[in-house]
């Protein structure tokens, strides 16, 4: 990315925090180069104070600053957004927009602009560990998009895919995934402290066997059947573990939760 590339956020929350943070401590962008507008003082405040970067209580303001504008406001804040800043954007500037469930043809109407780019991260983003599936409209260049994998990739992994469904898709597995994995965690840390452990126990026993799995799933050849059967043992413990696990409907209700993901998503858009 270009020295003087510069990006506006609107919005100051969690997501918005990451990536300010991950661009500033890997040098995509200098401090100069940031600007933050929130309608709270105290967000405004902390980028100030934390990341010496611009901040503003005026969106309309923070549009005019940037190549790239990074919309990361919750969607029921959309509306007053757009009334902010419809048709300010100059027709060389990048959207770039976070805000779950709200298609390209929204933000095409609500903003008056045609260079957008729309994004599902996640929340591991705010440790560098976070995927990102996007999807651009015709109207953004090469030069563009290589702006794009340059802030998303700032934060982890990013997809490009070139249909817009692939991201509401994304939307309920890798966006909202990160709710089943801790919800996951939860259940087997109650799990081991019904056995006996201390919790804090428990929580490490856990996390490295979660963590440890995860490496093993990535580093080996075998897809995640044949990883589960060679700990599942004929008539062993694992054998036993796993048929109460399908017995209670746990694929089923892991399946159904996805799907009603993506359902709530697709009910956003409207």
């Amino acid at each position: 990315m270009s020295d003087r590339t510069k990006i506006s956020f609107i919005g100051g929350g969690v997501m918005a925090k990451a990536f300010v943070e991950s661009l500033l401590a890997k040098g995509i962008v200098s401090e100069d180069d940031v600007m933050v507008s929130s309608r709270s003082w105290a967000t405004l405040e902390v980028m100030r104070e934390r990341h010496h970067v611009h901040t503003t209580l005026s969106n309309h303001e923070a549009v005019q600053f940037g190549d790239i504008v990074f919309l990361a406001v919750k969607p029921q804040n959309l509306e007053r957004v757009f009334a902010d800043i419809k048709g300010a954007m100059r027709p060389e500037q990048v959207l770039l927009s976070i805000v779950a469930g709200v298609g390209i043809e929204r933000l095409r109407e609500g903003t008056g602009h045609d260079r957008i780019v729309r994004c599902m991260p996640n929340t591991p983003a705010q440790i560098g560990a976070g995927v990102s599936v996007w999807t651009a409209s015709s109207q953004v260049t090469q030069e563009g998009r290589t702006l794009v994998r340059s802030v998303l990739g700032a934060v982890g992994l990013e997809i490009e895919v070139d249909e817009e469904r692939y991201v509401d898709m994304a939307t309920a597995v890798s966006g909202t995934g990160p709710a089943y994995v801790f919800l996951f965690i939860e259940a087997f840390m109650d799990a081991a402290v019904h056995l006996g452990f201390q919790r804090d126990m428990a929580l490490e026993l856990v996390l490295q066997t979660m963590e440890g799995s995860l490496k093993l799933a990535r580093s080996s050849q075998k897809n995640a059947a044949e990883l589960k059967n060679s700990v599942t043992s004929p008539g062993g413990t694992a054998a036993e573990a796993v048929y109460e696990l399908e017995k209670a409907g746990f694929r089923t209700a892991l399946s159904k939760a996805v799907w009603a993901a993506y359902q709530r998503t697709l009910a956003l858009k409207g």
